[in-house]
């Protein structure tokens, strides 16, 4: 005890940061657990409630079809002035991603966009378009119409043939009495040529 330095207080100075060694005190009489967790019984148990999920789901669903044709045989029968679902449609043109709402192609094709994101629409004219420009319609394919050329071909045609044809100035090509338009003008030719 002669070496030890006491603050004032009455505790050892040398302790307040150290863990006092307790490898000397041992209780017989408790025991500790081997493990915290048992493993099987929680895995039994979440096996268990899973398994009553499933069978309470598939009883519920089974009552509601069950009541939902009972309500549907007692519903009685229409009478001869009721409407019809397309009756009951407000009249063309309908709100996009309405009931009944849809578009017609140029060959007379009805294309149901019911219940469809918005860019349904474009997306169905712009195949139509690409369809036209390729000569991929039905009527209109290269074999029977002499008029239709795909854009493809049409632009490498075009630029064999020396591209588009370009008018030349009146002045240099000599045509007596027109003058070119001017910027005075606003494009507009007059029958006389000035001198």
């Amino acid at each position: 005890m002669a070496g030890r330095r006491h603050n004032g207080n009455g505790h050892d100075a040398r302790h307040a940061t150290e863990t006092p060694d307790v490898s000397h005190i041992k209780n017989v009489d408790v025991t500790h657990e081997a493990s915290d967790v048992n493993i099987s019984g929680i895995l039994k148990f979440v096996m268990g409630l899973t398994g009553l999920g499933v069978v309470v789901f598939v009883l519920m669903w089974g009552m509601f079809r069950l009541l939902n044709a009972q309500e549907a045989e007692k519903e009685p029968p229409a009478g001869p002035m009721a409407m019809t679902e397309e009756e009951r449609l407000p009249p063309p043109p309908r709100l996009q991603a309405a009931r009944g709402f849809g578009v017609k192609l140029e060959n007379g094709e009805w294309v149901d966009l019911e219940k469809r994101e918005p860019e349904a629409e474009y997306r169905v004219l712009r195949e139509q378009w690409e369809r036209r420009l390729n000569c991929q319609s039905g009527e209109e394919s290269p074999a029977t119409s002499p008029n239709c050329v795909p854009i493809d071909e049409a632009m490498k045609k075009l630029l064999e043939g020396g591209g588009v044809p370009v008018r030349t100035s009146t002045r240099d090509s000599g045509t007596p009495g027109v003058a070119p338009p001017t910027a005075w003008s606003s494009g507009r030719v007059s029958g006389k040529a000035e001198q």
